[in-house]
């Protein structure tokens, strides 16, 4: 099981492969958890990822903007951290990743220790 420590080696465009090693997307956004030891100030990578002024508030706002996540969801992101994938194919739904969800992070990419319909949809 990864830790939200994995996200610091996680970048914007990375390709995405799930556990039957099958490219499901590239990294559209790595934000990195409030419980995280290593990123005591919340950060966020992505194309809308802040202004220097923002709260983590206004982050996840972005992150999250015209999602159906249930709040108790989002605040379990909010805490650990996460990948949003900008998934594959025209009518794709975009997907996010946990950090126990990660099984590695290489120069191939991110590897996933689950399936693309065990993600949570954008």
């Amino acid at each position: 099981m990864q830790t939200s420590s994995s996200l610091r080696f996680v970048e914007q465009g990375m390709r995405v492969f799930d556990r039957e090693h099958h490219e499901i997307g590239k990294v559209e956004w790595v934000q990195f958890g409030e419980d995280d030891p290593e990123t005591p100030e919340v950060e966020a990578s992505g194309p809308s990822a802040g202004r220097e002024d923002d709260t983590l508030v206004d982050v996840l706002a972005r992150a999250f903007s015209d999602d159906n996540v249930p709040e108790e969801v989002r605040d379990r992101l909010a805490h650990q951290g996460f990948v949003r994938i900008d998934a594959d194919g025209l009518f794709a739904a975009d997907r996010y990743v946990m950090p126990e969800q990660i099984d590695s992070v290489s120069s191939d990419g991110l590897m996933l220790n689950v399936s693309k319909d065990e993600l949570l949809k954008h």
